[in-house]
């Protein structure tokens, strides 16, 4: 063998050599691009399955919470009681305790101090009624809290023997609420059953 064909033998090693570092080079970038790319599609997958279960939480507890809402049930009826004895006239402005239960479906209404507590927050329907003599004035007030809201009311009359009055109101409230009514001082009401205070939850919020 020449010096020539010595140095063609040299250069076609050297350049297969380099060809197989070449290609290793070339395998090993795409397998480390392939990895890349799995990860990208994993970590993506990942996001995506969190954001969906967040979602159904949400959507479950939604659910859960108009389920509750539809089960919430608050009514009362309430007579004044005391049989026919007349409740007033007192000198001060005395809440009127209603005594009788007739209807406390939810146990909102306490028959022991006349007043009515929201358990849940929504709009509620209230009803007062008296009956009375024209002895006297009538007056009822009806409060949220320390507010007046409606009144029912009739003066002492000497040419009636008897006085009818009510009033009735939506009111929207927040749970722990008060709702209760009150006797005017220097009027009265008759007790039993021609006195009573009624209520219902018509719906949350």
């Amino acid at each position: 063998m020449n010096f020539n064909s010595c140095k063609l033998f040299a250069l076609l090693f050297c350049g297969l050599t380099l060809a197989q570092v070449d290609t290793g080079a070339t395998t090993d970038d795409a397998q480390l691009s392939s990895s890349s790319d799995t990860s990208t599609i994993m970590r993506e997958f990942r996001e995506k399955l969190q954001a969906m279960e967040t979602r159904l939480v949400g959507s479950e507890n939604q659910i859960l919470e108009l389920k509750t809402k539809e089960s919430t049930k608050v009514i009362f009826s309430a007579e004044a009681g005391r049989g026919d004895a007349s409740i007033g006239p007192f000198n001060t402005d005395t809440t009127v305790i209603y005594k009788k239960v007739i209807t406390n479906i939810g146990n909102a209404y306490s028959q022991s101090t006349g007043i009515f507590a929201a358990p849940v927050a929504g709009v509620y329907y209230f009803s007062i009624f008296y009956h009375a003599s024209g002895s006297h004035g009538s007056m009822l007030r009806l409060f949220k809290n320390s507010e007046e809201i409606v009144i029912a009311h009739d003066f002492q009359s000497d040419s009636d023997r008897a006085d009818n009055g009510a009033n009735a109101v939506f009111l929207q409230l927040q749970h722990g609420d008060q709702v209760y009514v009150q006797l005017a001082a220097n009027s009265h009401i008759w007790g039993a059953s021609h006195s009573t205070f009624s209520g219902y939850l018509v719906g949350q919020i």
